[in-house]
């Protein structure tokens, strides 16, 4: 799962990002206004973590922006600023919560977990596509209560499938989401193929269906 860190205080934003990737996310920040507008409008992200205070601009903007092109983004804003009015203006633009500089890191994730379950699967502990079940808060996943032995990115890149079910993804959009800023520094995209195929055999052996359909030209799609 991709997630933004929109930070300017640096020693802060990389405790961020170190705890995070530790707990399995895909990471990438930005530290600017600028930047930040342009990471939000190209790519898209399971959620943004974003400051209100940055360089060139406020933070609000990017959670309004992000409202407009991507409706389905989770938003936490984290503040130093304690005031009501702050959090009641983040709240009502768009944001699904607001934590108060200093926190705990725990606590963000925990904050985190609880967005991104609430956005991309109604607030579910246990996600269920077929005979597929998915446990997001243990990063777990079974086929008809038989646990699979999943690696992080083919966890990933089941999750992925099934909170777009039936939607075509490309090649590029599923590298991209499993390895962000880094995509661009591969020679190739085989290694999609390699987790696809992977992941279908894993789920054929549990008992599972074929659910991973190849679109010729196009990409794949998760029916189930």
């Amino acid at each position: 799962m991709k997630v933004l860190v929109v930070e300017d205080e640096r020693a802060l934003k990389e405790s961020i990002l170190t705890y995070l990737r530790q707990e399995g996310y895909v990471c990438e920040s930005a530290d600017n206004f600028r930047d930040a507008s342009l990471k939000t409008s190209d790519y898209s992200y399971v959620c943004v973590i974003v400051d209100l205070t940055l360089p060139g601009g406020n933070g609000l903007e990017i959670v309004r922006q992000l409202k407009e092109n991507y409706p389905d983004t989770g938003i936490i804003i984290i503040s130093a600023k304690n005031a009501l009015d702050d959090k009641i203006t983040g709240l009502e633009v768009g944001a699904d919560d607001y934590l108060t500089k200093p926190f705990h890191l725990s606590e963000l994730n925990a904050r985190l977990k609880s967005v991104i379950r609430r956005r991309n699967f109604n607030g579910q502990k246990v996600v269920q596509a077929g005979a597929i079940k998915v446990f997001p808060d243990a990063a777990e996943a079974s086929v008809e209560d038989s646990k699979l032995n999943l690696t992080k990115k083919e966890y990933d890149l089941l999750l992925y499938f099934i909170a777009n079910r039936k939607r075509v993804l490309t090649k590029e959009s599923i590298a991209e989401h499993l390895w962000g800023d880094h995509v661009d520094g591969l020679d190739s995209l085989d290694f999609v193929y390699t987790h696809i195929k992977n992941l279908r055999r894993k789920l054929q052996a549990a008992g599972g269906g074929d659910y991973i359909q190849s679109v010729y030209g196009l990409g794949y799609k998760f029916s189930c």
